[in-house]
């Protein structure tokens, strides 16, 4: 297996102006396996793909399963791994880089820490606390033995406040505080993405939506494009779908699916 150290630099370099790259989030060990026999250079887990797996809805997991997951993802191939690991699973700082410290022991190169607090009542943390977080988080990233890629996440946009000066403000001071990649899900536009990623100068992450293409979203200034958990419910309402199909109409079709199985495992 490649040493962690050999993966973070190989994940720091993808980083590195002027690519772009496309990490895709697998959800199990078959489906890491696919990806990195299709040709990507790195992966990312994804928070709700892994809560799915469990039965249970995004942000119902613990720590420990996180980790737990990404350990095993991390340990199915020779590619970088960052982790989606919420909101650090805790709302201090200390939390922050508590995970940031169990997410290197578990193998991973880098992870994802957003401004989310799973609250219904107070869905964003006050802005000071979020830059805080972010603070705590890097410094622990500074403190591993080799360059782990923190990347600093503004919610705004899927948590129900889409307020696009907020999310700059944001990005920008978890820029200033030293986060390695800046992300801000929910971007469905590229006059959105362009205005991110004109406004801070670390690489920027974008969650891929149907509407847009890579090239426009890569034209627009981002660096990285994630799938988040929407490969999973690709999977999961093709699944769906057949299982349907068989109960209501006896329908068997769907299993004449003809999967290449000796090029994917």
């Amino acid at each position: 297996m490649t040493a962690q150290s050999d993966k973070a630099a190989a994940f720091k370099a993808l980083h590195a102006a002027p690519g772009t790259f496309v990490i895709p989030n697998p959800w199990d060990i078959g489906s890491a396996k696919m990806l990195a026999i299709a040709g990507f250079r790195a992966l990312a887990t994804t928070s709700a793909g892994m809560a799915w797996s469990l039965a249970r809805a995004d942000g119902g997991v613990t720590r420990e399963q996180a980790l737990t997951h990404a350990r095993v993802i991390a340990d199915a191939t020779d590619l970088p791994v960052s982790g989606d690991l919420e909101n650090g699973y805790g709302d201090a700082p200390a939390d922050c880089a508590e995970t940031v410290r169990g997410a290197a022991a578990a193998g991973l190169v880098g992870c994802s820490i957003e401004d989310a607090t799973g609250r219904a009542n107070e869905p964003i943390y006050p802005f000071d606390l979020a830059v805080a977080r972010v603070q705590a988080a890097v410094a622990a990233a500074r403190a591993l033995p080799f360059p782990f890629t923190l990347t600093a996440r503004a919610e705004n946009h899927i948590r129900g406040n889409p307020d696009l000066d907020d999310t700059i403000a944001r990005l920008q001071a978890f820029e200033e505080a030293g986060a390695d990649v800046l992300y801000a899900p929910g971007l469905r536009t590229v006059d959105e993405i362009r205005a991110v990623c004109e406004a801070v100068s670390k690489p920027v992450n974008v969650l891929a939506v149907p509407s847009l293409s890579a090239a426009e979203i890569f034209g627009a200034g981002a660096q990285r494009i994630s799938v988040g958990g929407a490969l999973t419910w690709v999977a999961v309402k093709a699944f769906a779908d057949a299982a349907t199909a068989i109960r209501d109409e006896g329908d068997f079709s769907a299993l004449a699916a003809n999967v290449p199985l000796d090029r994917w495992l």
